[in-house]
């Protein structure tokens, strides 16, 4: 692991247009670098659908070492519709990472930039700020492989687990009272169907304790669409990350896109973000402002590229993935 600011990341690019949308991040941080007293390492190594296709795995041993030894790991987009296990399901090694490093937390940001179009009416004048953290282990994950199914039905096993729960509760209060330091909107809602399975119930209660230990947050449960990027834009809009005590994971929302792949036409805006998220992940992790400040720098940025008028493809405009990336490259 690296000390002070230097730090050395992994790059998992992956399949479709996940290379193409983490050139304009790799442009982005090398800016940085620039600007700040921050440095970076980039490692490349395989992992994706193509991999598949010519060893039979995922992704090597030597990348998941590479993983386990970085700061962080910054990855693109991996799997093809047309590649497939053989039980029909897709290559992903962005989900095999959860299991493991524990990535327990997947934090999903969506945040409407000024000048992007959204279906909600108002949302270019009141906002839409909010993040959606989901456990990204357990649930239905846990049944990842173990699913039976015969000629009348299929089964999976959805599990919650206590040590689990616990740890993503105080995560995301944490990260909301950081929000809320930072003046942004800090309310935390417990997601669930606590109502009808008994699973749910388990994970509402062992939440209103968490709750308890923090009684500055607000806090009520409903159920939500998972479908937030579509309130912002869509997926190429979207960044995330999957975080856990030791590890995280940054990678755009969207897939691999493969009918635009080599066109010119994706949208790098998500892997940016995600980009900025990494540094603000590793500022929280290791007290260092300068990330703080990095990352909050490039969502300034991307902010004002929109604002002043550039148009992504999916938004019927002519800007390409060249484009936003000169565009944003500028505003830093």
């Amino acid at each position: 692991m690296s000390a002070n600011n230097a730090f050395h990341i992994a790059v998992l690019a992956g399949d479709g247009i996940g290379p193409e949308v983490m050139a304009p991040a790799f442009e982005v941080l090398r800016k940085i670098e620039k600007m700040t007293d921050l440095t970076f390492r980039f490692t490349e190594a395989p992992a994706g659908a193509n991999h598949y296709l010519a060893t039979g795995k995922s992704m090597p041993e030597s990348t998941v070492r590479l993983c386990d030894e970085a700061d962080a790991i910054l990855l693109g987009a991996c799997g093809l519709p047309s590649v497939r296990y053989p039980d029909s399901t897709e290559i992903m090694p962005q989900v095999e990472l959860r299991f493991h490093f524990d990535l327990y937390a997947g934090v999903r940001p969506a945040r409407l930039i000024p000048g992007v179009p959204s279906p909600i009416v108002g949302a270019d004048r009141r906002g839409i700020d909010l993040i959606v953290i989901r456990e990204s282990t357990e649930g239905l994950f846990a049944s990842m492989g173990k699913g039976v199914v015969t000629d009348t039905e299929a089964r999976e096993t959805l599990v919650i687990t206590r040590k689990t729960s616990e740890r993503l509760f105080e995560f995301s209060f944490r990260l909301a009272e950081r929000r809320k330091a930072r003046g942004r909107p800090g309310a935390l809602t417990c997601v669930d169907k606590a109502n009808v399975f008994k699973a749910f119930a388990f994970f509402r209660e062992m939440f209103d304790a968490a709750a308890a230990r923090h009684p500055e947050e607000n806090m009520f449960g409903d159920i939500l669409s998972d479908m937030t990027a579509g309130l912002i834009g869509g997926m190429g809009m979207a960044p995330s990350a999957d975080i856990g005590d030791r590890h995280a994971v940054f990678q755009p929302c969207h897939g691999t896109a493969p009918d635009i792949m080599g066109q010119g036409k994706a949208n790098p805006t998500g892997m940016i973000l995600s980009a900025a998220m990494m540094l603000d992940w590793l500022a929280d992790k290791h007290g260092l402002e300068s990330a703080t400040e990095a990352g909050e720098r490039i969502e300034r940025a991307v902010d004002k590229v929109y604002a002043d008028g550039i148009k992504p493809m999916e938004f019927g405009g002519s800007n390409g993935t060249a484009d936003i990336a000169k565009a944003v490259l500028a505003a830093l």
